[in-house]
């Protein structure tokens, strides 16, 4: 199953196109659930602190979402991160894109990037994206893979999050031989040659990002 979770990064980050997508199936983590109701989108889970909104904003937040999970004491990892356990676990969602993951606070950040690391998330961390304003994040495996240009988007990164083997760019703007990366690293702007870019690696994690400046 698919599902879009909006969490509650700063608004001016969130694509506004998101809102259309009624139809889909939505996830509201904390202030994204009450932002998915204020544009009109039935959350089907919404879950969360809620320490960011009002109480008559819970309130409405329980009598609209299909279910709503109210947290309101801290354990050892975040709101977002709980939610999407949720997902894969209740739902069997194995195919996610997640918005309100970027801008604001740093550590919010890289809690939100750096959950994909635990071995628990690997099934699906290929169906995995996070996307902004100005970026969309994918997640890979070993292998060969094939990445399709975003229409609109200049910049393309490929960063290590872990020790990675024989990473190999073939048919990008700056191409790269076998590489071995010892520990995390940005190889950043980058860019497409044309509609699409190959890349594969032997070993680790690797995360790429499609960005532009506006």
């Amino acid at each position: 199953m698919k599902f879009n979770l909006l969490s509650g990064g700063p608004e001016e980050c969130i694509p506004t196109e998101i809102y259309q997508l009624k139809a889909e199936n939505w996830c509201g983590v904390d202030i994204g659930a009450v932002r998915l109701i204020q544009h009109q989108i039935t959350p089907q889970l919404a879950i969360g602190d809620f320490d960011t909104a009002t109480f008559s904003q819970l309130q409405e937040v329980q009598a609209q979402s299909t279910k709503t999970i109210y947290r309101p004491l801290k354990d050892d990892i975040t709101d977002t991160e709980l939610a999407i356990r949720y997902l894969i676990k209740e739902y069997q969602v194995d195919n996610l894109t997640l918005y309100g993951l970027t801008g604001g606070r740093m550590d919010q950040l890289l809690a939100n990037l750096f959950w994909v690391l635990k071995p628990e998330y690997h099934k699906i961390i290929e169906k995995i994206k996070i996307i902004d304003r100005w970026n969309e994040i994918q997640f890979f495996l070993p292998g060969k893979h094939c990445l399709k240009k975003i229409s609109g988007m200049k910049y393309l990164a490929f960063i290590p999050l872990s020790h990675v083997k024989a990473l190999e760019l073939t048919d990008e703007k700056y191409q790269l031989v076998k590489t071995d990366f010892e520990y995390p690293t940005a190889l950043s702007s980058n860019e497409f040659i044309g509609n699409t870019a190959h890349f594969s690696f032997e070993s680790g994690i690797l995360m790429t990002v499609q960005s532009k400046d506006e």
